[in-house]
């Protein structure tokens, strides 16, 4: 739980007259900022969020610490955000989970594109569509005809309930109406292995851990999820190719607690969409397998309630709710 002073350091932040925040906003920042992360090191949210740690240190001329707080699908990490001050000296990386939280049934004492202000975009990262090499099937509408005729014999292998490759996969059984069984694993790891295995025939996996299955010959790619083919895979179409209205990706970017000031906003997003231009860190960050997302605060603001809508839709369609 937050210390009193924190408590009293939020509420007095919120308390300051527009002139006093804009002042402060003018020496910004004076002191290191923190990162935090919903989700373990060494993952791909990880990866990007010490890529763009190290830039905005450089360019902010503060060290910028990424800090990890998994648990529940990076919802500890967003409640602690959303109770830090509203300074600037506090981000978070956002990710796919905030979108898709939003329609759990869970309880959660924020609520997140209400409390947790968005700054702007890195990357939006295609998922593969994976298959085990012994199923006949050689694009997405021959999967889709031998899901059909074969059904509940195809195994989908998911990385966990309610996760990205999760949802991705109901957005193709709510559009195709095959019927696959998904099963769970502790992750895309034990996933991707037990797919390569064989216990499952079909799988959504980000690109950045799926690519080098597919050119070890491990995995076959049917497809990418984005509306556009992926530089990563140029040959691979999109399973929107098959799939009319298809479209899901791992969409990542960088949000602030509500009521940071607007000129802390826009120095974090100038920052941020400088490191697009520079060809180095541009390279960095297509090396992750996702395309560069330059965004006002505005643009990548309506892009997260779009996603929001979009999982919420898909949620309540896998919860058995098809309105």
């Amino acid at each position: 739980m937050p210390s009193r002073r924190l408590l009293l350091r939020s509420a007095m932040a919120g308390l300051l007259p527009f002139g006093a925040r804009f002042a402060q906003a003018q020496g910004y920042p004076t002191s290191p900022l923190r990162l935090v992360v919903g989700f373990p090191a060494g993952g791909p949210n990880d990866t990007l969020a010490r890529l763009i740690a190290e830039w905005l240190s450089r360019r902010l001329g503060q060290t910028v610490a990424v800090e990890n707080q998994p648990g529940n699908a990076g919802n500890v990490a967003t409640a602690a955000v959303v109770r830090a001050v509203p300074d600037g000296y506090t981000l978070l990386l956002v990710g796919p989970a905030n979108a898709i939280s939003a329609s759990i049934p869970e309880k959660l004492d924020f609520v997140f594109l209400r409390d947790i202000a968005p700054v702007g975009g890195i990357t939006r990262e295609p998922l593969v569509l994976l298959v085990h090499p012994a199923v006949p099937a050689r694009s997405v509408a021959e999967l889709t005809a031998y899901a059909k005729a074969n059904p509940g014999k195809v195994r989908l292998a998911s990385t966990g309930a309610w996760s990205s490759p999760h949802v991705s996969g109901e957005l193709f059984r709510m559009l195709t109406g095959v019927s696959v069984e998904i099963v769970q694993y502790a992750g895309g790891g034990p996933a991707l292995k037990a797919l390569a295995a064989g216990e499952a025939q079909m799988m959504f996996e980000p690109m950045s851990a799926a690519i080098g299955f597919v050119r070890a010959g491990k995995l076959r790619a049917l497809a990418v999820t984005t509306a556009r083919r992926s530089p990563a895979l140029p040959d691979v179409p999109t399973v929107a190719d098959a799939v009319p209205g298809y479209e899901a990706s791992a969409v990542t970017g960088v949000g602030v607690p509500r009521g940071t000031p607007a000129a802390i906003v826009e120095r974090l997003n100038a920052e941020i969409n400088a490191a697009f231009a520079d060809a180095a860190m541009r390279a960095k960050l297509l090396d992750t397998g996702g395309m560069v997302l330059p965004e006002t605060p505005a643009e990548f603001g309506k892009l997260l309630a779009d996603e929001t809508e979009k999982w919420g839709k898909v949620v309540r369609f896998a919860r058995g709710n098809k309105d």
